[in-house]
């Protein structure tokens, strides 16, 4: 008989999960009266200003929005192409393109209806987000080049094309900034509160949520897909041809994060220039793994990181602490919170031998 040890099972307890993650912010913030105190603030003050500014009012409120809508579908690229063991890290660069291939639909079709120019605007922007990213995913399957790499070396490609092109083919008629004309109203996302600037991108990014979240665990495309991000080898033997499942993979992810570069386009500026993104790509990789890889989990991650940043900047402005305080409590409380998955992950964590003793895992029989 032979007697295989039992792998330690995950923490899959919502409360534990949430109560755990609450724990971590609230340790971060602590240790961040630290700096707080040494730039001659008063931390009660200062994390008073910071609930303030991200809660305090209706404008804070739908900054927290229009800020988290850009990071969860970033967010949720990452989490595809993580899902499925690729390492998409180029999401900026694929903002980027999400937008100009937005803006392009936007600009050439001119004469649609809004209920064909919007979604076309938005298949654009998956589509030229994708297709961006499957350059390198073509080298991984084919010639087993480091995704890491060629995902982040095609972002800053990205971003000094959209700078040529604005400056350049691109630039509006009758601008002198480095950006493109107007896109006409009917590619526009429509506004839900017009005094906030409250757009329709909020509910594409909880439609698209919902559906990542259908797609990689409820239906046969997505266990494939996990599948081969679990072990390659054996979804091969399974039947499933992985060279073309990381090309999807990677389409999909790119696609997802193009919308973001669709969100920034067709909700809020209404045109492409250059540096349209602040490091929402970037940013998205903390999200998803805030989130843990989940796209219910994302939501939450998005807004927890968006109210800190908006929080961030108010109490920066309140109270007068340097934006690099600012930036350092941000950083902690996301060190905080992925320092959790230690606990999250496994039951084993939670009881490491104290006094040189061994914790007990239990055993399997076969």
């Amino acid at each position: 008989m032979i007697r295989l040890k039992r792998r330690p099972q995950p923490i899959t307890s919502p409360l534990t999960n949430s109560l755990l993650i609450l724990g971590s912010v609230l340790v971060a913030m602590l240790v961040c009266t630290i700096p707080i105190s040494l730039a001659g603030v008063n931390p009660l003050h200062a994390y008073g200003a910071l609930f303030r500014g991200a809660f305090g009012s209706v404008a804070g409120v739908v900054a927290i929005l229009m800020r988290a809508t850009p990071l969860l579908l970033t967010g949720l690229g990452t989490t595809v192409a993580f899902r499925s063991g690729q390492w998409n890290i180029g999401g900026e660069g694929q903002i980027y393109l999400g937008a100009l291939g937005a803006t392009m639909v936007g600009l050439a079709f001119s004469g649609l209806p809004l209920w064909m120019h919007l979604p076309l605007a938005l298949i654009g922007s998956f589509i030229v987000g994708g297709l961006w990213v499957l350059v390198p995913a073509l080298l991984k399957a084919l010639r087993g080049v480091n995704e890491i790499i060629s995902t982040l070396m095609f972002s800053y490609i990205a971003i000094f094309l959209i700078r040529y092109l604005v400056e350049g083919p691109l630039q509006g008629p009758s601008d002198f900034m480095p950006q493109t004309a107007m896109i006409p109203e009917t590619a526009r996302l429509p506004l839900l509160n017009s005094a906030y600037r409250l757009h329709a991108g909020v509910i594409l990014a909880i439609l698209v949520t919902g559906a990542t979240y259908i797609l990689l665990w409820r239906t046969s495309l997505g266990y494939a897909l996990r599948a081969v991000g679990y072990n390659p080898r054996a979804a091969r033997y399974g039947g499933i041809n992985v060279i073309r499942s990381v090309a999807l993979v990677m389409l999909i992810s790119g696609g997802l994060s193009g919308l973001a570069g669709a969100n920034e386009v067709l909700g809020f500026h209404y045109r492409l220039f250059d540096g349209i993104s602040p490091g929402y790509g970037f940013t998205g990789i903390i999200v998803a793994l805030l989130g843990r890889l989940n796209p219910i989990g994302l939501v939450i991650s998005s807004l927890l990181f968006s109210s800190l940043i908006i929080g961030a900047n108010g109490m920066q402005q309140t109270v007068g602490i340097p934006s690099a305080i600012a930036g350092i409590i941000q950083s902690v409380v996301v060190l905080f919170v992925l320092g959790t998955e230690l606990l999250l992950d496994y039951r084993l964590m939670l009881s490491l031998p104290l006094l040189g003793k061994t914790p007990n895992v239990g055993t399997d029989s076969v």
